[in-house]
């Protein structure tokens, strides 16, 4: 299970470049839920640690379900759009992130193969046709015991 946040700002959306495999991708910002996490949670720290910029989430674009053709993996992601806030160049970026990026749509169609799925392209283009899903249409249940 993943997060990732579509990050638009005057036209441009922000990616990172990192290295994965050996290769260098581009890629939203986006990552693995931690122990204990919320997703909306993990979407914000994903962010900051992969790019500096502070985020605040407006709303859930959509939940994606995608296998890689080639791992073989299955990824279910929690994509959320968010806005930027402010950014602080002082921040370490996570191991394997070469840099923030902010590109165009069309510079992001353009990168063709760099991109390291199809969920990115995917997921800006739902946000640019509108799909904007309530924060709290995810829930989390408190821990407890199951009484049967």
């Amino acid at each position: 299970m993943t997060v990732a946040t579509v990050v638009p700002r005057d036209g441009r959306f922000l990616l990172v470049e990192e290295t994965v495999h050996g290769r260098t991708v581009i890629n939203q910002p986006a990552g693995h839920l931690e122990p204990d996490e919320t997703l909306q949670s993990a979407a914000i720290r994903e962010t900051l640690e992969e790019t500096g910029w502070h985020v605040e989430l407006e709303c859930l674009v959509g939940i994606q379900q995608w296998t890689s053709t080639q791992s073989g993996s299955q990824f279910v992601r929690f994509t959320f759009a968010a806005r930027a806030l402010d950014h602080d160049p002082s921040l370490p970026l996570d191991e394997g992130i070469l840099r923030a990026l902010w590109l165009s749509r069309d510079e992001i169609a353009a990168a063709g193969e760099r991109l390291r799925s199809p969920l990115i392209l995917s997921s800006i283009d739902d946000w640019l046709g509108g799909r904007r899903l309530p924060l709290d249409s995810i829930s989390r249940l408190a821990p407890g015991t199951l009484s049967i």
